[in-house]
């Protein structure tokens, strides 16, 4: 029968420690958590500041609901397109410093829409190879060639783009990677795509909010202003607390992925009142609230990265509320995920194809909501379950095959 294929095939990821399992949560986003009926303090959700279950956010998308309605009822190009969408997209392009930005449901979605818009058959995009699987996709809906450089290597990459012979050149990074934390040389970056007249796209997911002057990213983080053939990608439901997406860039590449992005023209809007919640999310982030918020996080995790200093696993280098632990083996990562919910902590186990084989690992993911006492708990969970496993050797990752 055709779906014995499909029991074989998800017996065998069982067996490899690659089936993934949903969880119900039975309680708001934040540290404390009710997941399936048990009391757990959680470490996995990319809710960076806490703001997914603030009050004043909440307010203002149950205030907007009342106002605008529940749906939007259409495409933005049809009758979608209400006042909060338009007020919102104003906002961002301020908040980030480009000319316009254009409102998507999700990350996944804007990724979609920028690269298939900007390039296409005899073209060639230059992507860093632990990028997020939806710039992945976004790459091979475009029918580009798509050339893979190893991790932030600059070196690579300028010999590649020198190399190739494509009629448009498009470099395609993360900006913070989001199962290792680091953050991508964007310097170097923007200025191969100067030297190889290329665009530069960005997906600044996991900087926004958290990183730079007000949390405006990872650009104002290092100091970079908008350009012309830079565009920026940014997600409003992890540091935002909300949900959905936006491109930031030039005025004419916004109107040209309005005229022709297949994700955004073909999908009908989100709830205006997500954009409402979404208004009230960029006040607090920029003002005195969210500098405390961001101030308390960098404290937190230099307390972790502290009381793990002589842990059995390895933490990746990051300055990021992304810490990964490096475990090694998918079998030892779900261990350790088990044994922590034994303790009332949950941390998820990732393994491939989200990262490369033999480096699965646990995503410690801190917020503001979290506190000293609560990074203390986890430290001491960890190193007391040094017996579950011995600690992988030194390895060079795989490139992963999502």
């Amino acid at each position: 029968m055709i779906w014995n294929e499909l029991e074989s095939a998800l017996a065998q990821r069982r067996e490899q420690g690659l089936l993934r399992t949903r969880r119900t949560l039975q309680s708001p986003a934040g540290p404390q958590a009710v997941v399936d009926g048990q009391a757990l303090l959680a470490f996995c959700s990319n809710d960076y500041l806490g703001l997914a279950a603030d009050a004043r956010v909440a307010a203002a998308l149950a205030e907007g609901a009342q106002r605008w309605g529940a749906g939007s009822g259409a495409s933005h190009l049809v009758s979608g397109h209400l006042e909060p969408f338009e007020q919102l997209e104003a906002q961002l392009a301020t908040f980030t410093g480009f000319e316009r930005a254009l409102f998507f449901s999700t990350g996944y979605m804007a990724n979609l829409a920028i690269v298939p818009a900007l390039v296409g058959r005899g073209d060639a995009v230059f992507a860093d190879r632990l990028n997020h699987a939806s710039l992945i996709d976004a790459v091979q809906l475009s029918r580009a060639d798509h050339v893979r450089y190893a991790h932030n290597d600059m070196a690579a990459l300028e010999r590649l783009l020198a190399q190739s012979s494509a009629r448009r050149k498009l470099i395609l990074s993360d900006a913070v990677f989001s199962m290792d934390g680091d953050l991508a040389p964007l310097r170097e970056l923007l200025a191969l795509a100067e030297r190889f007249d290329a665009w530069l796209v960005l997906d600044d997911a996991h900087g926004l909010g958290v990183l730079g002057p007000q949390g405006r990213g990872s650009l104002a983080h290092l100091g970079l202003a908008a350009a012309p053939r830079l565009i920026l990608m940014g997600t409003l439901g992890k540091a935002v607390g909300v949900s959905g997406a936006f491109v930031a860039a030039s005025t004419t590449v916004i109107e040209w992925l309005l005229q022709t992005a297949r994700t955004y023209i073909f999908t009908t809007a989100s709830s205006p009142a997500v954009a409402c919640g979404v208004l009230a999310a960029l006040e607090i982030l920029a003002g005195s609230d969210g500098d405390a918020r961001r101030a308390h996080l960098q404290r937190l995790i230099a307390h972790l990265r502290q009381a793990l200093a002589d842990a059995p696993w390895r933490l990746l280098p990051s300055h990021m509320a992304i810490q990964p632990l490096h475990v090694g083996d998918n079998h030892a990562a779900l261990a350790l995920q088990q044994h922590l919910m034994q303790q009332g902590l949950w941390v998820p186990a990732i393994r491939p194809p989200t990262v490369p084989a033999g480096t699965a690992r646990l995503r410690i993911s801190l917020s503001a909501a979290h506190t000293l006492a609560d990074v203390d708990r986890l430290a001491v969970a960890l190193l007391h379950a040094s017996h579950l496993l011995t600690p992988p050797a030194a390895e060079t990752p795989t490139p992963p095959c999502n």
